[in-house]
């Protein structure tokens, strides 16, 4: 055993197995495998879609069109590399633009932070781009809306937008093309009172190409003022033709006394009424008919539409003057005599009217008028003259009231 330790290959041999053996037990450090092994045979392919790709530049003074948002990145590798990077993407793709001039070039996108055991290929790789100066103006916003969505019976003033001007940046070109700056208030329902919205803001040039800027702020509000275009007004019932012979109007009245009326402005300033039309001459006993209500141009819309007109009539009657009718005296105290002041002699006449069958016969006998002058003292007084008569005549009477002077009889 000396022997072999004094052997100088022998000790260098043992060296070599124990150091070979040390290496091997030794743990991956730090994410690295000190005894990784690589198999061809282990290797994929795979699509990173949609990645984001950053552009550095002079952001202050300069504005880069042409970049794209995002593209497509094929990536080819061990397995393991290719899953990891697919799924954290702790990689960026990007376009260095750090001193670049004014003017059109094409340019080149590049990948950092990526696996070195990992082959890309983006798609795009490389992209046209415009290195412009960057410009803000201040711009007016145009407001709009869909006006269907007023309902029927209002109508909408000119919307008001707050703020009504917006700081608008982008490349020169393209600020100077701008030719609308809109913003659309979205409508889910129908509106009948002043509606305020927030409204994004769009800007477009003459062909309505939606132009990409940088807009501040990028929505507004927007108020649209409603107001209504209704009004209430009174029904007049116009009566047309004559009722046939031998019938009375004695009253003509409709179910409903107004109307609603949609119109414009102007029209409703100048609308006092609405009418329904009643043909008398087609009347031939009381009862109802029901008749449109009449507009006059420009009302877009009444209601209701239509209403029902009661007409009472009654069979056609004559009047006959009764002249020189005594008023009888009731109630006076027995030590109480009466004077008629008015009406003058104590008489007075009756208009009286009714089928004339009955007028023809009717005199001044088939009348009593009369006053109650019962617990009155001596003096003036006012009081009622009241009326028995036939119950199948009506009357109105020349006087209701006489004045009379009540005085003590002489003992």
């Amino acid at each position: 055993m000396d022997r072999m330790l004094d052997n100088s290959w022998f000790v260098k041999i043992v060296a070599l197995l124990l150091a070979f053996l040390l290496y091997s037990s030794v743990p991956a450090t730090e994410g690295k495998k000190l005894n990784e092994i690589y198999v061809p045979g282990d290797e994929t392919t795979e699509t990173i879609k949609d990645v984001p790709v950053n552009a550095y530049y002079d952001t202050k003074n300069l504005i880069v069109t042409g970049i794209p948002e995002t593209v497509d990145m094929k990536i080819t590798g061990p397995k393991s590399h290719v899953q990891n990077a697919k799924t954290l993407r702790n990689f960026e793709v990007f376009v260095d633009l750090e001193g670049a001039q004014i003017g059109n070039r094409s340019v080149k996108l590049k990948i950092r932070d990526l696996s070195d055991k990992l082959d890309a290929v983006i798609s795009p790789s490389t992209v046209n781009i415009s290195v412009q100066e960057r410009t803000t103006r201040e711009f007016s916003v145009d407001p709009e809306y869909n006006t269907s969505m007023v309902k029927d019976g209002f109508a909408a003033s000119s919307p008001k937008v707050s703020p009504d001007k917006v700081k608008i940046t982008g490349a020169r070109d393209i600020i100077e093309s701008i030719t609308y700056v809109k913003a659309t208030v979205d409508l889910k329902r129908p509106i009948e009172q002043t509606t305020t919205r927030d409204a994004k803001i769009q800007v477009f040039d003459r062909e309505l190409n939606k132009l990409s800027v940088i807009v501040e702020p990028d929505s507004v509000e927007v108020t649209i003022p409603i107001k209504s275009l209704t009004k209430q007004v009174p029904i007049n019932i116009i009566q047309k033709g004559s009722l046939p012979d031998g019938l009375v109007l004695e009253s003509i009245e409709a179910d409903v006394k107004d109307a609603v009326i949609t119109a414009d402005e102007a029209v409703l300033a100048a609308t006092k009424a609405v009418r329904a039309e009643v043909d008398l001459s087609k009347i031939k006993e009381s009862g109802t008919v029901t008749v449109p209500v009449i507009i006059s141009e420009g009302i877009k819309k009444v209601s209701p539409e239509l209403v029902k007109i009661t007409v009472k009539v009654r069979k056609g009657e004559e009047e006959k003057q009764i002249s020189s009718i005594p008023v009888n005296i009731r109630g006076l105290s027995p030590d109480q005599k009466v004077v008629f002041k008015d009406p003058e002699g104590g008489s007075t006449s009756l208009l009286v009217y009714g089928p004339s069958e009955k007028i023809d016969s009717i005199g001044p006998s088939d009348f009593r008028l009369f006053v109650e002058l019962s617990g009155l003292e001596e003096g003036d007084h006012d009081v009622d003259i009241e009326v028995d008569g036939p119950q199948d005549v009506s009357w109105r009477m020349a006087k209701t009231t006489a004045t009379v002077t009540i005085t003590k009889t002489d003992a």
